[in-house]
């Protein structure tokens, strides 16, 4: 899967990675995993099917404490009735609130299919392994209207690398089946110095 990843993750770079699918997204994105206190960010994978647990809520509180940067990146959406939108906002009630760059696009059949990007309202989605960029339809620009809206006020509250600062918490899908998700995930960590 890392021929996913268009750019490399620095090799130094301290990734804890929490929660069931943690170890497997860790092993698509070539990254080693860190203990938390030594990390240079943290990566909660909550899964649309069990939701945040306890502990991780306990994790998720010592980041804070140590300004971690940290994603949430929402696991198991093809095999659960709730979506992207829906369990962000979950994630958000019980650690912190999220911002959501991108949201999931799906197919006649239901299953997710594609990303689109709140900022650029580009299509973002997998073809035979390989990540694809287009223009979206006129229609995908009206349906996330106001999620793009709220998402872009929330970046310029937070302020310009208040992610890299520990302080702006992007939740991101990522489907493993499909790899929908993972050159995504790998921008955020690209853009983090290693701290070692």
């Amino acid at each position: 899967m890392t021929s996913l990843i268009s750019t490399p993750i620095s090799p130094e770079l301290r990734v804890s990675g929490i929660g069931d699918e943690a170890a497997a997204l860790l092993g698509a994105l070539s990254v080693k995993p860190s203990e938390l206190d030594e990390s240079d960010v943290a990566i909660f994978c909550v899964s649309a099917n069990h939701g945040v647990t306890p502990s991780e809520q306990e994790l998720w509180a010592h980041a804070r404490e140590l300004y971690v940067p940290s994603l949430v990146v929402i696991t198991d959406l093809d095999s659960s009735e709730i979506d992207f939108d829906d369990m962000s906002a979950i994630a958000g009630r019980l650690l912190d609130p999220v911002v959501t760059p991108y949201l999931v696009l799906h197919s006649d059949d239901g299953t997710p299919a594609a990303l689109i990007d709140l900022d650029a309202l580009k299509i973002h989605e997998m073809q035979n392994g390989v990540s694809q960029i287009r223009e979206s339809d006129s229609e995908h620009k009206v349906l996330v209207f106001e999620f793009r809206k709220e998402y872009l006020e929330a970046l310029e509250a937070a302020g310009e690398g208040a992610f890299e600062q520990g302080l702006l918490y992007p939740a991101l899908p990522w489907i493993r089946e499909s790899g929908i998700g993972l050159p995504e995930i790998a921008q955020y960590l690209q853009l983090l110095p290693s701290r070692s």
